[in-house]
């Protein structure tokens, strides 16, 4: 299951970065990128990144078919949908980009259970929820470099106060959602207590940027939500074992 995540994951992010080597070179943020800096031709991203995709696929699939095809999903919604369609005419795109970044989470679901259940699909919906905190916060800071590379970002067409309503709104739906699986999983009492303190941690800085906005409670906002994803799925993990 990781090689095959690992193998689709990987491969996609090399087909993304060859899809937008014009925007990267565009921007200060990613002009050095090996596409963009021509460390790397086009042709050799390309097969590589092919070979990745078509390794890790074809052993998501040889696993199991319900694995598989949540896999490509997730695959296609973000090569196809969120890459090739929408990212250089919405801000909306983050929501479609979010959808595939919660099918891993889904997947393992499927492969461990052989079907789709509410706690997978919730848990899902907290990656999509959390995108807000890690992506909008990044586009509030570089949204210069956004602008100059032509791709329609939040900050810059709904402005950055509503930007961080959006994030603040997100961090609060997404306790809720996280705090309803623990209670699904029956996840032991202080593996609970600890996800409600997180959580309650991001959704107050998250007001805090709302309420009284500096770039570097926006930089930090940025960086814990990495930590605080990465921390709930480890606490609900360990808390529905112990």
């Amino acid at each position: 299951m990781t090689a095959g995540l690992l193998l689709s994951i990987s491969g996609c992010t090399v087909l993304n970065m060859l899809l937008d080597r014009d925007i990267d070179a565009r921007m200060e943020r990613t002009s050095a990128r090996p596409l963009p800096a021509g460390r790397i031709r086009p042709l050799e991203a390309g097969i590589f990144g092919g070979l990745l995709s078509l390794a890790g696929l074809a052993l998501s699939f040889t696993l199991d078919l319900g694995f598989g095809i949540v896999v490509v999903l997730g695959f296609g919604f973000d090569l196809l949908v969120y890459t090739v369609w929408l990212k250089r005419c919405t801000p909306l795109s983050i929501l479609f980009g979010g959808i595939s970044g919660g099918m891993p989470v889904l997947a393992g679901r499927v492969l461990a259970l052989g079907h789709i259940d509410l706690v997978g699909v919730l848990l899902a919906g907290s990656i999509l929820l959390w995108i807000p905190s890690h992506i909008l916060t990044l586009a509030i800071r570089y949204a210069d470099d956004y602008r100059r590379a032509g791709v329609p970002v939040w900050p810059n067409v709904h402005g950055a106060r509503a930007t961080r309503l959006v994030i603040a709104a997100a961090n609060l739906l997404n306790a809720l959602v996280l705090v309803a699986c623990a209670l699904m999983l029956r996840v032991h009492p202080v593996t609970l207590m600890l996800l409600l303190g997180m959580s309650l941690g991001m959704l107050t800085l998250a007001s805090l940027q709302l309420a009284a906005p500096t770039e570097r409670r926006n930089w930090l906002l940025f960086k814990f939500a990495s930590l605080y994803m990465l921390a709930s799925s480890l606490l609900l993990t360990v808390g529905s074992l112990v």
